[in-house]
């Protein structure tokens, strides 16, 4: 079949799923809706007011679940002071909620389709708020790592439900198009927050407190949900297909699970087989995917350009973006001996970028072509990354500075332009499945940013970590472990010996941020061809499948 033909069946499945999405969207989405020539009008206005309002409450989840991708790296060193997790758990703590997420997101976006998107907000947000709580007082970096898988299974409900009702709520293309713009801008703007949010936390309270933020954050949406959005569903859902959430689950699972086994243990049979496992399961569910007559997630849809390239965008960018905050979190604390609010505020330059990024490129969309914009915002993104590669282990904190500015700047642009495209390209009566995949790729990216990067990084930092003599068998496997640990160590040396042992981490810990750093750089460069090759129509198609629909 050629990509003209699939392009067709897929906008020919839009145009018919136009109708059964309106259809089912309850009768109180007209207020929602632009009337065309009456937005004047008072009732037009509260209309619009109404809209924008919605979109605010929309905000929260998405907020908060970009929060908690990235706030556990700024609490990462306090928890392994009181907790004492070895370097697997360590990972483990900051990667079970978005490896749960990301494998559960698609299930969720289908089941939102099935039993109502709004319904499955709700009963996500009352759940992450009281596991939150748990995750709060966790006694063991076991039981932190349950209360964190919990949390993945809860978020994942917030998350597809969120960009479906949008597309409910914003059936007019500019509107959405600018309504997309700040969902994506939030979501990148919530993962540089994390930082800032938990050094404020950090600073005057336990690290148990990054975890209540959740509390006061989802109690408006409980609130408010109901009262501005209407509910919406697929018309004609298909089975719930339980063998295919397995599937999911386990490549994602064992995949990591390989990566973090390698990263500790080095190469051998498990963490070959694990990888392998993984990625047969993968190949397995996208099979399914292809033969089944109601697939859980239309595989198809990743033969349109503009959907396929924009989803490997994010999930690079995102791989990208989480791994630099992975490090630069412990370099800023560790290494540059910052408080957590320090470190927090360092960042905040590149916070702001992203912020005014994601919305400006709305009207540079209008006017350069995707396969323009995009490759060029991320190369802006690549060259963040070689300002790490070529400043680390320098003093100061203007490299890190300008890196993020330059990373947010890039990726602020590039994920608005890419979630735009991913969404217009599917079907409305789909919307929560395909608003899935767009967060598979965020999630999942999140999950290899530490379990890829991490692994690396933890690898380096052991292999060139020279150790004083005089070290006793626990306190050398406790420096080995982490840079944590290393530190924590230090502290109970001699003046000699501790100043010795602070030089070799800190030497190892940025030799291994060198490496990750150019391997965020051709992250951002590899982006950038995909984008290069597969959205040379993106606008074209687009913008046709925008006018059918209307």
């Amino acid at each position: 079949m050629t990509n003209d033909t699939n392009t067709s069946t897929i906008d020919t499945t839009r145009r018919s799923g136009t109708t059964e999405g309106h259809a089912t969207t309850d009768a109180a989405a007209s207020a929602l809706r632009p009337d065309p020539g009456r937005t004047s009008t008072p009732a037009g206005r509260r209309a619009a007011t109404r809209r924008w309002v919605a979109l605010a409450v929309l905000m929260l989840p998405v907020l908060l679940v970009a929060v908690d991708n990235t706030v556990l790296s700024f609490a990462l060193p306090e928890i392994a002071r009181d907790l004492g997790p070895t370097a697997a758990q360590q990972l483990w703590i900051i990667d079970a909620y978005p490896l749960v997420l990301a494998a559960l997101l698609v299930a969720m976006g289908s089941a939102g389709d099935r039993f109502g998107r709004r319904r499955m907000l709700l009963i996500g947000s009352i759940g992450f708020a009281v596991v939150s709580i748990g995750a709060a007082f966790a006694p063991t970096s076991e039981a932190l790592i349950a209360a964190r898988a919990a949390l993945g299974f809860f978020g994942a409900m917030l998350m597809p439900s969120t960009l479906s009702l949008l597309r409910s709520v914003f059936t007019e293309r500019e509107e959405r198009r600018l309504a997309i713009a700040i969902w994506a801008s939030g979501f990148a703007a919530g993962a540089a927050l994390g930082p800032i949010v938990g050094g404020l936390l950090l600073e005057h309270f336990a690290w148990g407190s990054v975890f209540l933020l959740a509390v006061p954050v989802l109690v408006p949406l409980v609130v408010l949900l109901p009262i501005l959005i209407p509910e919406s569903r697929d018309p004609a859902p298909g089975p719930i297909d339980v063998p295919s959430v397995l599937l999911s689950f386990g490549a994602m699972g064992a995949t990591v699970y390989g990566i973090k086994h390698l990263a500790t243990e080095g190469v051998d049979a498990i963490a070959i087989g694990s990888v392998l496992g993984g990625l047969a399961l993968g190949a397995w569910f996208v099979r399914r995917q292809l033969r089944a007559r109601t697939p859980m997630l239309d595989m198809r849809l990743f033969r349109v350009g503009a959907f396929g390239g924009g989803v490997v965008v994010n999930l690079l960018s995102v791989i990208a973006l989480v791994g630099f905050l992975y490090f630069v979190s412990q370099h800023l604390q560790l290494v540059a001996g910052l408080s957590p609010v320090q470190a927090g505020l360092a960042l905040a330059p590149g916070l702001v970028v992203m912020i005014a990024a994601g919305l400006s490129v709305v009207p540079l969309a209008r006017r350069i072509r995707p396969r323009v914009l995009v490759p060029s915002a991320l190369a802006v993104s690549a060259a963040g990354y070689l300002v790490v590669a070529l400043t680390a282990g320098e003093q100061g904190i203007a490299g890190v500075v300008i890196a993020f500015a330059l990373l947010g700047l890039g990726i602020g642009m590039a994920e608005t332009v890419s979630n735009e495209l991913i969404l217009s390209a599917a079907p409305p009566a789909k919307a929560g499945a395909a608003s899935a995949v767009s967060e598979t790729a965020y999630e999942l990216g999140a999950v290899l940013g530490t379990a890829l990067l991490g692994s690396i990084l933890a690898a380096w930092y052991r292999a060139s970590l020279e150790l004083p003599v005089g070290l006793t068998a626990s306190q050398a496997d406790a420096a080995r472990e982490t840079l944590a640990g290393a530190v924590t160590v230090a502290e109970s040396l001699p003046a000699a010996a501790s100043a010795e042992l602070l030089a070799s981490a800190a030497h190892a810990f940025d030799g291994g941020v060198v490496v990750t750093s150019f391997i965020g750089v051709l992250l951002m460069v590899g982006a950038g061809v995909v984008a290069a090759l597969t959205l040379h129509d993106a606008r074209g198609a687009d913008d046709a499948r925008g006018a059918a629909s209307e």
